[in-house]
């Protein structure tokens, strides 16, 4: 404590533009290594909950070994008991919402124009609360309709359709029998994901059993309360469903997102790293100057008794606690960035697979925040012990004559 006293007094008594340089110069590096980081996290959070929320929830549960093989006759491998299974499900902590579906290949026409598709069918109204980044550019989405059917972009574009058109869903039951809906366009969707928005429609689930003939499910979607959750949802069902699995969303969408995070973090750990290469030599730089510029001030010191030990810690003292006045300083201005011009984030173009714009906010965190902190004191520290035992090194008299 002492030494830090003495390093406080040292620094009010030096020249304010040698001090206003190094705390600035480490508060540009801070800053920029929090404000990346934020960006960052900002980006692969914001991409998972934009999966999750447009198609897969949290994960799913299916019968043993579906998702792996091709079946003939895929719906003998459905969950026959789906009212059992989400009872159950809906027990398990962390587990808010439970969405039984099935997809199915169907023919969709307006009389005129015939286009094929790729069908779900859900239980609207808990859907509807859940699934909010479809992002409704027409009509509404899918709740209570009874006879309604939600179309994505380019399906309805290919259909020609609106809202309140009439539009027939053609299929084969489980039995091979074909079979017709006859449903009214609630609404049309556009999640950005163009493979996704160009086939698939969404419909009632009592409609899609009714078309296709049967009471079974194809999985059970989850809604919960953290994704950390996810780990009570897959002992459980291991435990007490031995017949099912369950697959979480990375894995479900690997290919879109797990693929994209593994990509983004490799890239992000090499900027990153160019960034921190920048900010350490910024850093040093500036503090080595001031250090060096001070070498009469330390051979006068050195002719008075004082040990090479004693210059070089408090020369360490002093630029400790530049380094943490910088961090803060840069904390505290990316903070109050955060706060106006960034308070919305960052329009970012279409990433790979969407194609639409959005907004990154940038999340920031205590943790990250104590990170890029102690990152940048330690930097002003190492700049200033390298410049000091170089200084500490020299003659006395080679000190003294220094201008």
């Amino acid at each position: 404590m002492l030494l830090l006293k003495m390093a406080v007094q040292s620094l009010v008594r030096s020249p304010m533009r040698r001090t206003l340089a190094v705390i600035l110069t480490v508060a540009f590096g801070t800053g920029s290594l929090f404000i990346f980081h934020g960006f960052n996290q900002g980006v692969m959070n914001q991409y998972r909950e934009h999966t999750i929320h447009s198609r897969y929830g949290y994960g799913q549960v299916n019968v043993k070994g579906y998702r792996e093989q091709v079946f003939e006759k895929p719906w003998e491998h459905w969950i026959q008991n789906p009212d059992e299974v989400t009872a159950f499900l809906r027990k398990v902590p962390g587990v808010q919402h439970v969405f039984p579906r099935i997809d199915f290949g169907a023919m969709l026409t307006n009389g005129s124009i015939n286009v094929s598709g790729r069908g779900q069918g859900v239980v609207g109204p808990e859907e509807a609360e859940f699934f909010n980044t479809l992002n409704i550019e027409e009509g509404e989405t899918l709740s209570n309709q009874e006879n309604g059917i939600l179309l994505g972009r380019g399906l309805a574009r290919a259909l020609k359709a609106k809202p309140g058109d009439r539009i027939t869903v053609l299929s084969n039951t489980v039995d091979g029998s074909f079979n017709g809906l006859d449903l009214v366009v609630v609404g049309i969707f556009h999640t950005g994901q163009k493979d996704f928005d160009d086939v698939v429609f969404r419909v009632p689930l009592l409609q899609a059993q009714t078309l296709l003939a049967t009471s079974a499910v194809e999985s059970i979607a989850l809604g919960l309360d953290r994704v950390e959750s996810w780990e009570n949802v897959s002992r459980a069902v291991a435990r007490d469903l031995p017949a099912l699995e369950s697959t979480s969303f990375a894995i479900l969408d690997k290919i879109y997102y797990q693929n994209a995070v593994d990509w983004l973090a490799s890239q992000f750990n090499v900027i990153q790293f160019i960034i921190l290469s920048v900010v350490v030599l910024g850093i040093f730089n500036t503090v080595s100057t001031s250090v060096l510029e001070r070498k009469q001030e330390i051979g006068n010191l050195r002719a008075n008794g004082d040990s090479k030990s004693e210059v070089v810690a408090m020369l360490c003292s002093e630029n400790a606690v530049l380094g943490m006045a910088g961090g803060i300083l840069g904390i505290v201005l990316v903070m109050l960035l955060l706060s106006t011009v960034l308070r919305q984030g960052l329009l970012m173009p279409a990433s790979p697979g969407l194609t639409r714009q959005f907004y990154v906010l940038i999340e920031v965190s205590a943790p990250m925040a104590a990170k890029t902190f102690v990152m940048g004191t330690l930097c002003c520290l190492l700049g200033a012990l390298l410049a000091a035992l170089r200084v500490a090194r020299m003659p006395i008299a080679d000190a003294l004559r220094s201008h």
